[in-house]
């Protein structure tokens, strides 16, 4: 049920006059990922980088590129986000149909990056079951998707475990990961339900001791996956 923790800062909460600097601070601090958030102005109210950023990003770290597609037309950009060097490529479940979904993830397979798939928070975790076999990775938003800093929504962390518990069913094995308001306090909880890969924005940004903040963060969300009479 449980993988390692990986921790995946949103640059979305970086320095837009120096992200290269908050790329820099992501790998000194120990995180694993670095998050993209690819905002069209369209799929959520709100517009941020794209190609040219996962580009620029690619030529200057080894660490993984998780690129976080909240835009209507996935089918079409999908090639263009393989092409500037993602490793990750999440898109919403709400922008496809049923077979587009399917299509996007082959599309993304074939040049063997790893797939996921989000949801919005009111979208039932059920939804994700025709495709729990098929993706890498299962994208939680524990906030409204569009704005960094929001509060974590309350029983997200039910829907983790919703997902956790499919896959068991389904000897299906993606990565949960969490997006929103993802904290020292509210890591352990969607952990402690399934989740592997936390998204922290300004919980990073704005900690004073980054690399302190990843150490215990990872600590405390670890120690919540073991068994309660473990």
């Amino acid at each position: 049920m449980y993988d390692k923790i990986r921790i995946a800062p949103s640059i979305l909460s970086g320095d837009f006059m120096d992200m290269a600097q908050s790329i820099d601070q992501i790998e000194a601090a120990g995180a694993q990922w670095v998050h993209i958030d690819v905002m069209d102005g369209h799929f959520v109210p709100n517009l941020t980088m794209g190609v040219p950023f996962v580009a620029q990003a690619r030529k200057i770290t080894d660490l993984p590129l998780d690129v976080h597609l909240m835009i209507t037309n996935p089918l079409v950009q999908i090639p263009w986000f393989i092409e500037a060097g993602a490793d990750i490529i999440t898109f919403h479940l709400e922008a496809t149909t049923g077979d587009e979904a399917h299509r996007a993830i082959e599309m993304i397979h074939e040049t063997n990056i790893k797939a996921a798939i989000a949801i919005k928070p009111k979208t039932d975790a059920c939804a994700l079951a025709p495709y729990i076999n098929d993706i890498d990775m299962a994208l939680v938003m524990s906030v409204e998707p569009g704005f960094s800093g929001q509060s974590f929504i309350e029983g997200s962390d039910l829907k983790v475990a919703r997902i956790a518990e499919m896959a068991t069913n389904s000897n299906a094995h993606p990565l949960i990961q969490v997006d929103g308001g993802i904290s020292i306090e509210t890591a352990p909880l969607v952990c402690s339900m399934g989740a592997d890969v936390l998204v922290c924005g300004n919980a990073f940004f704005k900690a004073d001791d980054k690399p302190a903040m990843v150490k215990q963060i990872i600590e405390k969300a670890s120690a919540s996956q073991m068994p309660q009479d473990a």
